[in-house]
């Protein structure tokens, strides 16, 4: 009876083709196993290194390269059969011209300022939103998460005509009446018109993220708060969103990433893209461009000043959820 099941098996192990032969022989032996997947990881994490870094290589040689050189052509190097940039020459002079061309400085500086007070509004409300949506019951609390989840589907650009008709100050007409019912104050070219439709955009997403993240605390560190003499909102503070330290740190760094290289809303809502009415870190680089001739190479040089803050922001919060991770393990 074993002599005709080996003999079975031999014969389905024959019939089976090269490449099964070599999927059963890795799958039976565990070290193979291992090497496999040890090969995966190198051939993924390579392919990820190349397909995220190499924009920015292509940044720092159009950034080195002088604009003439760019116009020309003539800056790739054959390798492998293949035209591979490199910069001609080293024209580093094109940091320092950023600066004196056009004041950069200040575009950054506003994206900076939008982007660290939406998230202080957004996270403010969020947590408040998350709070109750993942740690209370009520009546309605289906019907109002779907709404949320609607709310976040809407393209932005649904919103921007309303809006901007309502930051240019025009009165507020009751419809069918023709009753003006007030007359809004001009928000245009002020950090308002950006702040605003920023936060209503980003919310959701902070919302899910936190309610999460709440709704995994025991309930009983809440309630040994309360007894102690804290409300709800003082239990929030001292207790769940410490302890939720990596969620709020995650919905922080996403809605600051996302408000900093923002640029319809940024851009519609300043007239002319110029500092002084709030324009965006991306309106600062798109100053380069102008009817006849583009500065590539300055173009490029902008845009690596502006990851540069992004580049700080993601390894100093990197840093604060492992030791918010550490800390909250520590303590009794």
């Amino acid at each position: 009876m074993a002599t005709q099941t080996e003999q079975q098996t031999g014969s389905d192990e024959q019939n089976l083709g090269p490449l099964q032969q070599w999927t059963q022989g890795v799958l039976s032996d565990q070290e193979k196993q291992q090497r496999l997947y040890r090969a995966l990881f190198y051939v993924a994490a390579i392919f990820f290194l190349v397909t995220t870094l190499f924009p920015f290589y292509w940044l720092l040689v159009l950034a080195l390269t002088p604009n003439s050189a760019i116009l020309g052509g003539d800056w790739s190097l054959p390798v492998i059969g293949l035209e591979f940039p490199h910069p001609q020459g080293f024209n580093v002079v094109a940091f320092v011209e950023v600066f004196q061309q056009v004041p950069f400085h200040l575009y950054v500086f506003n994206s900076f300022v939008l982007a660290v007070t939406t998230t202080i509004i957004v996270i403010a409300v969020a947590s408040l939103a998350g709070y109750v949506f993942g740690r209370l019951d009520f009546p309605g609390r289906g019907p109002l998460l779907l709404g949320i989840l609607v709310v976040s589907y809407f393209p932005p650009a649904a919103f921007l005509i309303p809006l901007f008709d309502a930051f240019l100050g025009n009165a507020v007409v009751l419809p069918f009446v023709g009753i003006e019912l007030f007359e809004p104050p001009r928000l245009v070219n002020t950090p308002g018109a950006m702040i605003m439709p920023f936060s209503a955009l980003f919310l959701p997403l902070s919302i899910f993220i936190l309610m999460t993240f709440y709704s995994q605390i025991p309930d009983g560190l809440e309630d040994a708060a309360r007894v102690e003499g804290t409300t709800r909102l003082g239990a929030l503070v001292r207790v769940i969103m410490p302890l939720s330290a990596p969620g709020v740190a995650t919905a922080a760094v996403l809605t600051f990433i996302a408000v900093y290289n923002e640029y319809f809303f940024s851009e519609i809502m300043a007239l002319e893209n110029v500092p002084q009415n709030w324009s965006p870190l991306v309106g600062g680089i798109l100053s380069y461009q102008d009817q006849y001739t583009t500065d590539f190479n300055l173009m490029a040089a902008a845009s690596i000043v502006g990851v540069l803050p992004m580049l700080i922001l993601v390894i100093v919060a990197q840093e604060k959820i492992v030791s918010g991770l550490t800390a909250g393990a520590l303590k009794e």
